[in-house]
């Protein structure tokens, strides 16, 4: 259902390019949104709930400090068992997932994303998919505004939720001759702030390209199947289309 909305709204996407950026973006300017703060922090506590707090949970639980279900529920049980962790490893004991707890645990990907000033979504998705979706988003995109980066991002996401492609970010960035940026070794660039910030947005639902599964540059692209695309909008040097 969900996908099929996103799909309806095709036919009013450029006539809503402008509202679709005011719904996200009504406390800056578009320079100013993409230095923001982050959206929500990645530290963990007693009521967090997602994709994070079960990775953490899991690597828990194969260590021997936590018995419960891997249920992305950060309760009483949970904060027994990052306490247990934190005790035998030297950390501060107060049943916290933060930047020393995180880095104990293995977790660098959730290291990194604080170091960025503190990120997490409200989804089931992990610091780990958020800091892999910034990479992409810097690399493919970097030279865009910032509603063209989170445009990138977005089209990433929709893929993961399309049936015709893999379904974790991860699959659908590695799929083989998908993004240049994999393909030329960008992708191992380390994302900014703004990617971050980008990637953070595109995680929480915004998505200016309306559901689109692809994105090309009309002046550099060399494949005719996809110039063949219906398109839906442009975004910079970008056309998206499905």
């Amino acid at each position: 259902m969900k996908k099929a909305f996103r799909i309806g709204l095709v036919a009013l996407a450029v006539a809503a390019v402008g509202s679709a950026t005011a719904v996200f973006n009504t406390a800056y300017t578009n320079d100013e949104y993409a230095s923001a703060p982050f959206v929500q922090t990645a530290v963990l506590k007693q009521g967090a709930t997602g994709g994070e707090v079960k990775e953490v949970q899991r690597r828990l639980k194969q260590w021997g400090y936590y018995n419960g279900a891997v249920d992305g529920v950060y309760g009483p049980a949970t904060v027994k068992a990052v306490k247990a962790f934190q005790k035998k490893n030297g950390l501060t004991v107060d049943g916290i997932a933060g930047k020393s707890t995180y880095a104990a645990l293995g977790m660098n990907d959730s290291v990194k994303v604080l170091e960025n000033d503190g990120s997490g979504t409200s989804s089931n998705y992990t610091s780990s998919d958020l800091y892999l979706l910034a990479k992409c988003i810097y690399a493919e995109a970097r030279g865009e505004s910032y509603t063209g980066q989170v445009a990138v991002g977005a089209v990433i996401l929709n893929r993961v939720a399309s049936s015709k492609f893999p379904n974790t970010i991860s699959g659908v960035i590695y799929q083989k001759n998908a993004f240049t940026a994999v393909s030329d070794g960008q992708i191992n660039l380390s994302p900014d702030k703004t990617a971050m910030n980008a990637a953070t947005d595109a995680l929480n639902g915004w998505d200016p390209t309306y559901g689109c599964i692809y994105y090309y540059n009309p002046a550099v692209a060399t494949s005719s199947w996809i110039f063949s695309r219906q398109t839906v909008t442009t975004i910079g040097k970008h056309v998206f289309a499905i």
